[in-house]
């Protein structure tokens, strides 16, 4: 998880409202939240390619060693006091979305697609990826390191993919002692790409989109990630219709991972597969179910088009 933050009691607090996605007291009850009594809306940060030139240095980022079942990544752990001047766990709808958190989910995710690669169901190589929601990116480094031609990582905010992910990546890629860096042989041919912005409006700077591509039979993403970016109601349609307009046809797959239910902010996997179902062109799969008890029961889903 991310690093906590110990605020001096002189610190000023933000003038602008924030709330805690997993507050203890919160009374509401997953899908019987009413999305009417959430925070009101902002408007959201421009949308914008992060260029990888355009990190933090002024920002600590240190690193941590994460082992998956034998693979072990770095995630990098920076202030969130210090980045957003907000405490560890706090939200700000419209201004921060919880990016420098590494939440539960993405280990989940990446444990999945290792186990359906090692079936044969899946295959990364020369595939190209997007990553919604990318945080630490750790998802999409995988992807890197078991042969993705393309990986494009988006988030909410831009300073996220300043402060966190850029340098996590490049952690991530300068760790010789990595076990599957003998994969990673040629960067300098591959793709990778960063981009911030809201869902609703991101997709007109993702290059393989259908629309910024003049065959549309090579338009898409092969596979698109993302873990915990469900939690929210109110951007479950938006996230969705960029999913549709992102996804390779007929052949590209969508994995996300996530609690079931989100208490106190009305998402969930159930709550994002309602939209799925109700839209009728995608078919899914439960990939996994985790009941590790330090969380809400947790889900990973595979979704392709019909």
């Amino acid at each position: 998880m991310a690093a906590t933050n110990s605020n001096s009691e002189n610190v000023q607090k933000p003038s602008f409202e924030t709330f805690q996605l997993f507050s203890s007291t919160a009374s509401g009850f997953g899908i019987f939240d009413d999305p009417a009594q959430q925070a009101p809306s902002i408007p959201p940060p421009p949308c914008v390619e992060v260029l990888p030139s355009e990190v933090h240095s002024s920002v600590k980022h240190s690193v941590e060693s994460v082992n998956l079942d034998g693979i072990t990544l770095l995630k990098g752990r920076v202030n969130t006091q210090q980045v957003f001047g907000l405490s560890n766990s706090d939200l700000v709808p419209g201004k921060y979305e919880g990016g420098l958190k590494l939440w539960e989910g993405s280990l989940d995710l990446i444990k999945a697609l290792r186990c359906d690669i090692k079936s044969g169901l899946i295959s990364f190589g020369g595939k190209r990826v997007l990553e919604l929601g990318c945080g630490h990116g750790l998802p999409g480094i995988f992807a890197l390191f078991v042969g993705a031609a393309a990986v494009h990582f988006q988030d909410f905010n831009a300073e996220v993919l300043r402060c966190l992910t850029i340098p996590n990546l490049n952690s991530n890629l300068s760790n010789k002692s990595h076990p599957l860096s003998s994969n990673f042989t040629n960067c300098d041919k591959i793709d990778v790409r960063f981009y911030a912005g809201d869902w609703n409006e991101v997709d007109k700077l993702l290059p393989y989109v259908a629309t910024h591509v003049e065959d549309n039979q090579n338009a898409g993403y092969d596979f698109i990630l993302m873990a915990e970016t469900v939690y929210s109601i109110n951007s479950l349609q938006n996230l969705y219709n960029l999913i549709k307009k992102c996804l390779r046809h007929p052949d590209g797959t969508l994995y996300f991972a996530a609690k079931k239910y989100y208490f106190g902010v009305g998402g969930g996997t159930r709550r994002f597969l309602s939209v799925v179902e109700k839209d009728g062109v995608m078919a899914s799969s439960l990939v996994a179910e985790i009941t590790d008890g330090s969380s809400n029961v947790r889900e990973v889903w595979r979704l392709k088009p019909k």
